[in-house]
């Protein structure tokens, strides 16, 4: 699992990885609807129809309009969303978000546990697919 592309997008650095894209959002952003237009672009360019999850690295303090995730649950192929901070105030916030998100949602303390869960949510993902297509050409 190596990185194969990184994006400077002004607001935040991305990168992406084989099965999920780790977004660190800079100090004092505001993020907003219109932004998922550029996460939406780099799911597109790089997950095609394959699912992925999205991982904030929340290391900066920023804020999230939450109607932001209510767009962002129409990303087709985004399958779940992970908070990484190790900060309480920055989890709380978190949580307060994830009713907002009708997708997994999870918050954890590393980068690492993030991972780990990604490769738990796309399994469940892919296998409720072929369980779906199974029953479709039946």
């Amino acid at each position: 699992m190596g990185m194969f592309h990184y994006y400077d997008l002004g607001i935040s650095e991305v990168f992406v990885f084989d099965e999920f894209l780790v977004n660190q959002i800079r100090e004092g952003v505001v993020i907003t609807p219109a932004h998922n237009i550029a996460t939406q672009t780099v799911i597109d360019q790089h997950f095609a129809n394959k699912p992925v999850v999205y991982i904030s690295n929340r290391h900066f303090s920023y804020t999230v309009d939450p109607l932001t995730y209510i767009e962002t649950s129409k990303i087709h192929n985004l399958v779940g969303i992970a908070i990484v901070s190790d900060q309480p105030d920055k989890q709380s916030t978190a949580n307060y978000e994830s009713s907002f998100y009708k997708k997994p949602f999870e918050i954890f303390n590393t980068l690492s546990e993030a991972m780990e869960w990604v490769h738990k949510v796309v399994l469940v993902n892919e296998n409720s697919n072929k369980k779906t297509r199974k029953i479709i050409t039946k």
